[in-house]
């Protein structure tokens, strides 16, 4: 696991812009950094590595081929690079190596194979720079699922990019002019979705895509358009025609147990010491479950805890680890621990980032790193199998929808809105609101977009709003169940959940790996029917079915917490004079983003118990404890 950084164009001095920038992410490779140029074409690539295959100098990067034609900044994981390696052998094609590394594999791919062909062929998880010095050609790429990022964009007429912002915020003639179309993006959804990045000119590739640059493109400070080498929409559109059919249950179970193993088995390869989070739920208890499964010796298991009962699943994580045999261990947090968390909170993230268990996350890194280098992860199991409770009230508002003629959905839905304009606020009125949201969406993805944001106009919150298309405009045929699950895979899991893992645990030099968003995975879930995803109103069933083999079901059925925290009193108590300051309406109105009146407004019906806007109040502190910390000339912009 590592960063990557690189400046392409006149920048004179890059040595020194790319040591910042390294400096800068060096929480992702304490281990060691490295830096080349090539100085007649203007180009500089920067690395910062956390050594887990091959300890040795042979993995240092960045790595120039055994040709000298390209070079290669890698921040990642290849999981399946010895059968890679073992395919080059086989063609003849293998350079004498120099090392084991999952980087020299890759490198002596994409020189025999090509980007297109070895992207295909790779399983894992990366973030890649690839110079051709031959052609003068820089390639991007990102892995199929998004687990690794990669901003990229101009800065002051040179093409730049890295895994961090921070890393690239500080080149020269960076425009810091902040994209309210991200910034209103985040108010909705409360992560800021890709391809944004809350600077304006700066963007995200998007997960399963790469690009080249020439030349010709730096003249001209454009982008060319991205190449697709793996599209989740695309498999789920395939899987629509070809569905699974299995003989029978067992027969399915067989099937996904025997992907997840391989899976597992593929993201156990390290030279350093490795374990995994355990919340005590059926994701991750089953990644552990299979862990131990193929462990000569007991896994080492982390979760946390926390004195609220209400919020705490530790015990439950403490009886899985008991019965499958790790060695396990456990931190126990009180809200002070939490709190103080909170402060460090718009440096870890990069940009603003208002999933508040965010908190835990970076809590539970912590102290893993403190025993263990790499981190298997259970993300992934509710958006693939269904698993999130979400679902089935989404359906059933779906269902009243579709039980209205056509005709009478939206005379209803405005009466329903204007019904709601006329309560107090609270439950019923919330009610009416989700009516008229419900009634008014024009189709599956509409819907479930209003049903999960946030500030469901964000025009309310951000002077000068600005609403760009996401995958939630795009009409589907595939029914509403399948359609959730695929949005989330598109948009939540990449954007919040796996930002949220990477960004707390490489802060604290951890890597994390997320076995069950192998892409083999993925296609098997697409083509599986819903029944095997949901049945007798449980979500997960197969999966679940799996886990039975290894642990109790008494032991996992179970309401779910969640990996939570009590924000809403948090804001009413101990956080509420730093919340305060920040949504001061004077400052608000200095900084010229955000509404000052209805973030007031909300402020005080949340202070006074009338609602809970914890959650819409979150995502507009996170922006300006961000602000607070970036670098004070940043340009808000105009709106």
């Amino acid at each position: 696991m590592c960063g990557i950084v690189g400046i392409w164009g006149g920048l004179a001095d890059k040595r020194t812009a790319i040591e910042v920038g390294c400096r800068r992410m060096r929480h992702r490779g304490p281990d060691s950094h490295g830096y080349w140029s090539d100085d007649a074409a203007g180009l500089a690539l920067g690395h910062v590595r956390l050594a887990i295959q091959d300890l040795t100098e042979a993995g240092h990067q960045p790595m120039i081929s055994a040709c000298g034609r390209y070079v290669l900044v890698l921040n990642g994981e290849i999981y399946n690079h010895p059968d890679m390696r073992a395919r080059l052998e086989a063609q003849a094609k293998a350079p004498a190596w120099r090392g084991h590394s999952d980087t020299e594999t890759i490198l002596a791919c994409l020189v025999a194979w090509g980007i297109q062909a070895t992207l295909q062929a790779a399983t894992g998880m990366f973030a890649l720079a690839l110079w051709d010095r031959q052609t003068g050609r820089l390639a991007l790429a990102r892995d199929r699922m998004g687990e690794k990022p990669l901003y990229m964009g101009y800065a002051g007429g040179n093409f730049v990019f890295a895994s961090e912002l921070k890393a690239i915020a500080g080149i020269p003639g960076f425009d810091k002019q902040i994209d309210r179309r991200a910034l209103s993006l985040l108010m909705r959804h409360n992560y800021i979705p890709a391809p944004f990045s809350i600077y304006q000119g700066i963007g995200k590739l998007l997960p399963g895509t790469w690009l080249e640059l020439s030349a010709q493109d730096l003249q001209q400070a454009s982008l060319p358009a991205a190449q697709t080498y793996w599209s989740a929409q695309l498999v789920s559109r395939q899987a629509q025609d070809h569905p699974l059919s299995f003989e029978s249950d067992l027969q399915a179970v067989d099937a996904l147990e025997a992907l997840l193993g391989q899976a597992v088995k593929g993201q156990m390869i390290s030279d350093v010491a490795l374990g995994a989070f355990l919340s005590g739920g059926v994701d991750s208890s089953m990644v552990v479950a299979l862990m131990q499964n193929q462990s000569a010796r007991p896994v080492q298991t982390f979760s946390i805890g926390f004195d609220d009962p209400a919020f705490n699943e530790a015990e439950y994580a403490r009886a899985v680890a008991a019965h499958l045999g790790t060695t396990h261990t456990e931190l126990y947090v009180s809200a002070a621990d939490a709190l103080n968390v909170v402060p460090d909170l718009p440096d870890l993230y990069d940009e603003p980032f208002a999933d508040s268990s965010q908190i835990p996350t970076t809590l539970v890194a912590r102290m893993t790193r403190q025993h263990v280098t790499v981190a298997l992860s259970g993300d992934g199991g509710d958006e693939l199998f269904g698993g999130y409770s979400r679902y089935v009230r989404a359906q059933r508002w779906w269902d009243r929808r579709q039980a209205v003629p056509a005709v009478l959905r939206a005379p209803l839905g405005a009466l329903a809105r204007a019904g709601a304009g006329l309560l107090p606020a609270g439950h019923q009125r919330e009610q009416f609101e989700k009516l008229a949201d419900v009634l008014g969406a024009a189709h599956e993805g509409a819907f479930y977009r209003q049903f999960v944001s946030y500030w469901k106009d964000p025009a309310l919150a951000v002077i000068g709003a600005e609403l760009p298309a996401t995958p939630f405009d795009e009409p589907s045929d595939s029914g509403l169940f399948e359609r959730m699950m695929l949005l989330d895979a598109l948009t939540y899991l990449p954007d919040d959940i796996l930002v949220k893992v990477d960004r707390a645990a490489m802060a604290s030099s951890l890597e994390t790996r997320v076995p069950m968003l192998d892409h083999r995975i993925f296609e098997f879930a697409q083509r599986l029917p819903s029944s095997y995803k949901r049945r007798d109103g449980q979500g997960k069933w197969l999966l679940r079915q799996v886990l039975y083999r290894h642990v109790p079901r008494e032991m996992m059925d179970r309401p779910k917490k969640g990996f939570s925290v009590p924000m809403a009193a948090w804001l009413r108590g101990p956080l509420k004079d730093w919340g305060a300051a920040l949504l001061d309406p004077a400052r608000l109105k200095s900084d010229g983003l955000f509404h000052a009146g209805s973030i007031r407004q909300k402020w005080l019906e949340h202070q006074s118990g009338k609602r809970d806007w914890s959650t819409h109040l979150w995502s507009v502190l996170m922006t300006q404890a961000w602000l607070d910390k970036a670098d004070t000339n940043t340009d808000t912009g105009s709106p």
